[in-house]
């Protein structure tokens, strides 16, 4: 590593930026790269008078604010372990992870503070609010007491801040994951990879001083983390985070007033953008007609590329998709209408960089190219064709599991490849296909390999269904569990039992589409909408038998 490594780059940034503007929380207070650096120093101080040391666990939850941005700064170029916590997660998995992690700090926003019992932490130092930074939990030592003795020298700069040297193995995230499993490991993620992420993205995506960028996934994540806070603040980027629930509308709302530069996204936003907004207007009698004329088609799609585009504030370069597969109906449509998207792929274990393209050379279908310093193999006789699972080398990689050698072992082969439990197959340029995970597939009564996350695309297309789940009823037999479009139900005065009804006569509709091995045996009505994670992928262990 260069200039080392990330903590070089958090310098470089605080120097080259000063009187910028670096973080601002969506209709709220804004700070310069110079207030961010004072905010840094300050927690630097704190630090050392709770006798907090190189390596030691910081932990942090909240919503995305620019002061769980500035701590976690503050906290990795100390030296300390950052240990983002999602926001979504419940009392006891917050005090597991405090736990696991050993953090001896944890700084909360007080709304979350409200669902902690510290009394299941007794190993914690204190806890701090990261709206005002002022203590919630005094813990051991004088932490209030700490706090007000802190100075800012009146003649500050950034040169007072300390930016110890690192290497590159040693560990700077502790990310513990939500999957679609049930089970949380510590991810444990060292400096190399966060720069090699970091420096990727410098190299290969077009931000400049000053751009702009919405900050709603969740910071605790890898991916949003990457490449809506750490990235671009690099570069010298004004982020606007949302500090609120990131609900469509709010999401919305701030992509017309920020006008982001580039935008993230999860496929969830964009599939239903596309069925709410221009499925009903394709599906219009006049716009139907004119999309079937040839010449004027193209003025069709024109028109709704351009009303697609402003919805995201207009001003974008392309929207990167991430976290989950998109439908593939969705993906031809915006390939169709020349709307600047592309999808990447990734996992925390990576940091989360695997794979990416921009949007106008990606291969249709792919999930990009892989990425600098990594290696990727297909576990099959014939990757270019047959599909296996996926498995990685290389800087990005994670360093294990934190406390759990058992599930490191089973991660990485005896020649260092991790796999990822996805399945796929690659081209001869190293761009990648994904097919399903490897734990979600069904073998057929014939042998033959059903990826369910294929059938679910097909139904999410399908008329009065909002989402589904594909699942194994065992003797070869597959049941799609529908969670029906109540919206459009309610708005067509359909009654439940015909709601009922049309749900489960879509078994035929389906069927007929579908290979015979494919086949589904039984559509049932789901009441409810699926319990999701914060990829927004539907937690599949809860409702498979």
């Amino acid at each position: 590593m260069e200039k080392n490594g990330f903590i070089g780059m958090i310098e470089h940034a605080l120097k080259t930026h000063s009187n910028q503007t670096a973080f601002s929380d969506y209709q709220g207070s804004s700070y310069t790269y110079n207030q961010v650096s004072e905010r840094i120093y300050w927690i630097h101080e704190l630090f050392k008078k709770c006798d907090i040391n190189k390596g030691d666990k910081v932990a942090l939850i909240g919503r995305n604010l620019s002061n769980y941005a500035i701590t976690y700064l503050a906290t990795v170029s100390y030296g300390a372990v950052a240990v983002p916590i999602l926001p979504d997660f419940g009392s006891n998995e917050i005090h597991h992870i405090v736990n696991h992690s050993e953090s001896k700090l944890l700084f909360s926003t007080d709304l979350i503070f409200n669902k902690i019992d510290d009394n299941k932490m007794p190993h914690i130092h204190g806890i701090v609010s990261i709206e005002s930074f002022k203590p919630l939990l005094k813990g051991k030592g004088s932490l209030a007491g700490s706090i007000d003795s802190i100075q800012i020298p009146d003649d500050f700069s950034v040169n007072m801040i300390d930016f110890p040297q690192i290497d590159q193995e040693e560990l700077m995230v502790l990310s513990y994951t939500s999957g679609t499993s049930g089970f949380s490991k510590g991810v444990m993620l060292p400096h190399r990879s966060i720069w090699s992420n970091v420096l990727y993205a410098q190299e290969h995506l077009e931000l400049k001083p000053q751009n702009r960028i919405v900050s709603f996934l969740p910071l605790a994540h890898a991916y949003g983390c990457l490449f809506e806070f750490l990235w671009p603040f690099t570069v010298g980027c004004h982020i606007t985070f949302l500090s609120r629930t990131p609900s469509p509308q709010i999401i919305t709302e701030a992509f017309q007033s920020v006008k982001p530069h580039l935008i993230l996204a999860v496929p969830l936003i964009l599939e239903k953008i596309f069925k709410k907004r221009i499925l009903p207007v394709l599906e219009k009698n006049p716009v139907k007609t004119l999309s079937k004329i040839p010449i004027l088609n193209q003025v069709v799609y024109q028109k709704v590329k351009k009303q697609l585009v402003e919805v995201f504030g207009g001003e974008f370069q392309q929207i990167i998709i991430g976290g989950a597969a998109l439908n593939k109906d969705v993906e031809d449509f915006l390939r169709k209408i020349g709307f600047p998207f592309t999808i990447g792929y990734g996992m925390t274990e990576c940091g989360p960089l695997i794979s990416y393209e921009p949007y106008d050379t990606i291969q249709p279908r792919s999930a990009g190219r892989l990425v600098d310093r990594m290696e990727v193999k297909i576990d099959s006789t014939d990757p270019f064709n047959e599909v296996g699972e996926i498995m990685v080398k290389g800087v990005n990689s994670m360093l294990g599991y934190y406390k759990n050698q058992e599930a490191t072992e089973a991660s990485f082969d005896k020649d260092g490849w991790l796999h990822t439990g996805d399945l796929g197959v690659i081209d001869e340029n190293n761009f990648i296909f994904i097919k399903g995970r490897s734990k979600n597939m069904i073998l057929s009564g014939s042998g033959q390999n059903i990826y369910p996350e294929e059938i679910e695309a097909k139904l999410n297309n399908m008329e009065y269904v909002q989402e589904c789940l594909v699942r194994d009823m065992g003797d070869g037999k597959l049941e799609a569990l529908v969670y029906p479009d109540y919206e459009r139900a309610d708005s067509e005065n359909l009654r439940e039992k015909e709601i009922t009804a049309t749900i489960e006569g879509l078994k035929a509709i389906i069927n007929a589409e579908l290979p015979a091995y494919m086949n589904l045996s039984k559509v049932t009505l789901f009441p409810e909408e699926f319990e999701k994670t914060p990829k927004k992928s539907i937690k599949r262990y809860k409702y498979t038998k």
